[in-house]
């Protein structure tokens, strides 16, 4: 099985096939899944939020079948992550997306287990030290990209779960928690 770093590649990836949109529908609709499949599961292991469909990005091509996605196969692999949900795309040109490898939604969940799990139901946090503190090492939030993190403290504040306060520059940023 071929690897990328410590990421093992699916099958596909070494079929030629794969590397070109299909023509026939049903076929085509088979490669889509699972492309999505592979770019979620890679973002998420490689903790990946942003794919710039013209730069190199370690998926879009296999140099030992001499094959790369051509532009239009990576926006319709991405237009589908799009439309499922699991992507969005950053600017109207559709040349960067920003990866959800969880729903706003799931990051809201995940942060509510954080909180609970580290006794911080009442504490204040500065968003710097949720994305890269001693307390969140070894979990899905080190590392989370802001925009993500932002998006789901928000959702967390509309539900009544935590305050958003601003400090003197955006590194400064706190949360207090009510759970």
């Amino acid at each position: 099985m071929q690897k990328l770093g410590e990421f093992k590649l699916p099958n596909f990836f070494n079929y030629p096939p794969y590397f070109t949109l299909q023509p026939v529908r049903e076929t085509r609709e088979k490669q889509i899944q699972l492309w999505k499949e592979l770019i979620i599961d890679f973002c998420r292991t490689q903790k990946i939020f942003v794919i710039a469909l013209e730069v190199d990005f370690p998926l879009f091509s296999n140099a030992a079948i001499e094959r790369s996605l051509s532009h239009e196969a990576r926006e319709a692999f991405i237009s589908a992550l799009v439309s499922d949900g699991r992507a969005e795309w950053m600017d109207k040109g559709h040349r960067k997306c920003l990866v959800l490898w969880h729903r706003i939604q799931d990051w809201a969940d995940l942060i509510v287990n954080f909180v609970k799990e580290n006794g911080l139901e009442d504490s204040v946090m500065t968003v710097e030290e949720i994305r890269s503190g001693v307390e969140s090492r070894g979990t899905e939030l080190h590392g989370i990209d802001r925009t993500v993190l932002m998006r789901a403290l928000k959702l967390l504040e509309h539900k009544g779960k935590l305050a958003i306060f601003k400090g003197t520059s955006a590194d400064d940023e706190g949360v207090k928690f009510s759970l």
